[in-house]
């Protein structure tokens, strides 16, 4: 096991807001003959004696920190939170917030694992594109620059035959240069899931290890845009999240460079809406999304921008597929669960954590990341984590 860093057990145990005796007492560390369970703490603070497993895992729990803060080479910076791109519509509940910010941490670990051993690799290479804009430049600068340095092949994209398929495509692009891509939407169990009003995506700008992080639990067929959205933060050299809403400047910005990008506006004013065929509307959208390999709900409010639908019935359709995709999400669960032989933990862990699997292994076969801290920059178990390198990969 990796040595533990005693400043960071005192750095999560003082961030927490305890006192040692009142922190050994939730610890469930015991007063003895000589010794109170403060003092035992604090033995442990100073480097005297070493933690066990068991130990860090109380205090993942009651300091509130992600298991893998207490195997970083130091403390992370307090307070590094990036700018808040969200303009979080009233009824997100505040559970949701809470649940947003334990997440970034923990990101915010496992990139500092990628980094610091990144840093120590011969082969690292520094991503030149990353803060290599400003949103002073047009859209269509940017929209040149991202698909340049992602390589984006627009037919190849929507040849796919799912959204699912076409993401993958995108992601395996974004990987490619040197981005890492992971689909999370919660801290690890359904009871912590995160509404997508709260988040749909953000990244954590580096120019050694970028990662953009993607809520699951949105739309497959929002994701790619997301993506895409994100990794224009990226160019811009930003650190934040991304919500539902786009009030302000960067986040439209973002929004249209990511929407130029999947379907440019020279070829969407091809795509008419005809009072005579309202009847259908939806259905037409949708058909015409898919063969384009956007969300429905991304086609209808650009018709609603270009002044073809009225707000009413915007609005009316936004609801509408909302309703659909809830229902299949729905649909897509209860199936899942009363099949066996589905993709095990293993596949669908590896498929959510995507190019950062290769790197932990390649990095712990040449011996430069340990077991342990590739368990940990992956969240799995370190007896598991030769399990994961070996597994197949999503088909």
């Amino acid at each position: 096991m990796s040595r533990i860093n005693p400043n960071i057990l005192s750095w999560a145990r003082n961030t927490a807001g305890l006192e040692p005796e009142e922190a050994a007492h939730k610890l469930q560390i015991q007063d003895s003959e000589t010794t109170t369970g403060g003092q035992k703490l604090l033995s442990y603070e100073s480097g005297e004696q070493e933690p066990s497993r068991s130990l860090l895992l109380r205090m993942s729990k009651v300091y509130r920190r992600p298991l893998l803060t207490f195997y970083l080479d130091r403390p992370p910076v307090v307070g590094d939170r990036g700018e808040d791109f969200r303009t979080l519509p009233e009824e997100v509940a505040e559970q949701d917030l809470a649940y947003v910010d334990a997440l970034i941490r923990e990101i915010k670990a496992r990139q500092s694992i990628a980094r610091s051993t990144l840093l120590d690799d011969e082969e690292v290479i520094r991503l030149t594109y990353v803060a290599s804009i400003t949103a002073n430049q047009s859209t269509q600068q940017v929209v040149n620059k991202l698909q340049q340095v992602l390589n984006i092949d627009r037919s190849a994209y929507r040849a796919k035959t799912s959204y699912e398929e076409a993401f993958k495509y995108l992601r395996t692009q974004a990987e490619a240069a040197g981005i890492f891509v992971l689909l999370k939407g919660n801290l690890g169990s359904h009871h912590t899931n995160i509404d997508v009003r709260a988040f749909r995506g953000f990244v954590l700008s580096d120019d050694i290890a970028p990662f953009i992080v993607i809520n699951d639990r949105d739309a497959k067929s929002a994701w790619s845009f997301t993506l895409l959205h994100e990794a224009t933060h990226l160019l811009l050299g930003q650190t934040g999240i991304s919500g539902g809403l786009a009030e302000r400047r960067i986040e439209k910005f973002c929004n249209d460079v990511a929407s130029e990008i999947l379907l440019p506006e020279s070829e969407f004013t091809e795509f008419n809406v005809r009072l005579s065929q309202s009847d259908n509307l939806a259905e037409r959208i949708s058909h015409y999304a898919f063969s384009v390999k956007v969300s429905s709900t991304h086609v209808a409010y650009r018709l609603f921008k270009r002044g073809d639908i009225d707000k009413a019935e915007w609005e009316a359709l936004r609801d509408q597929y909302r309703n659909q995709w809830m229902e299949q999400r729905d649909r897509d669960k209860k199936k899942s669960q009363g099949q066996e032989g589905g993709p095990s933990y293993y596949v669908i862990q590896k498929f959510r954590l995507g190019a950062l699997v290769s790197l932990a292994q390649r990095l712990n076969y040449s011996g430069q990341l340990s077991t342990t801290k590739a368990g940990l920059l992956l969240d799995v178990r370190p007896l598991k984590v030769h399990r994961l390198f070996n597994i197949e990969q999503v088909a």
